[in-house]
């Protein structure tokens, strides 16, 4: 199966059908992860909730997972109307996406490689799933980590991160090409900052497991 796995980022997930369209017209199975992060935040500080991030990761209190389901959900009808009949909306924790629980960052998990019985069956069905990362408890996980684990549980072609982000930079340069390994010391070097972290971290993971990925204009592939 000719599949990619897309992951959208909250910012640009109102525009993505024209992107949507040319991939399917190149002959891909979609899915489509994404996430919700200027939609969360916003909601949070209008609702005098702390907004805290480590590494790139959302730290989520109770009170906080409220304003993340709400806003997730939000974010996935708004999706699946640009698409039209053919998206179905899934919400992680509701159709078995696995994760570990970070304790430390609150109610958050890290994503484990798994493939859904309800996005095979809407692939199956000619469908392009779209998948809120919400994974069971409910835990709040990144949805870059998700599209990962999505990307290799799902054996996906390749993953593609949709971002308003040129890509890795380095000294200002959009870097084109990168390994795994040499990604991996970026990341371990402490230089990196905000949300290019998690979606390194997350092309790395995919890459490593044979799952080519595309952030802005940079590959990571070994």
């Amino acid at each position: 199966m000719n599949l990619l796995v897309v992951k959208v980022g909250g910012a640009v997930a109102g525009g993505i059908a024209a992107h949507i369209d040319a991939l399917q017209a190149d002959g891909h199975n979609l899915v489509v992860v994404h996430g919700a992060g200027p939609q969360i935040s916003a909601e949070m500080e209008a609702a005098g909730i702390p907004v805290e991030f480590v590494d790139g990761r959302r730290v989520t209190t109770a009170a906080g997972m409220t304003v993340v389901a709400a806003a997730l959900a939000s974010v996935n009808a708004s999706i699946c109307a640009s698409l039209g009949p053919r998206a179905l909306g899934l919400h992680g924790d509701e159709i078995g996406l696995a994760a570990t629980p970070v304790p430390a960052l609150g109610l958050v998990g890290d994503a484990l490689p798994c493939s859904p019985p309800a996005i095979s069956e809407a692939l199956a069905h000619s469908l392009i799933p779209v998948v809120s990362p919400l994974a069971a408890g409910p835990l709040n996980v990144n949805a870059d980590q998700v599209a990962a684990a999505l990307a290799i549980g799902l054996g996906a072609e390749r993953l593609l991160f949709l971002t308003d982000v040129e890509g890795l930079l380095l000294d200002g340069v959009v870097v084109a090409r990168i390994t795994p390994d040499a990604a991996s010391a970026l990341l371990a070097g402490g230089t990196l900052e905000g949300g290019i972290i998690p979606k390194l971290g997350a092309a790395v993971t995919a890459a490593r497991a044979g799952v080519p990925a595309m952030i802005g204009r940079t590959v990571v592939t070994a």
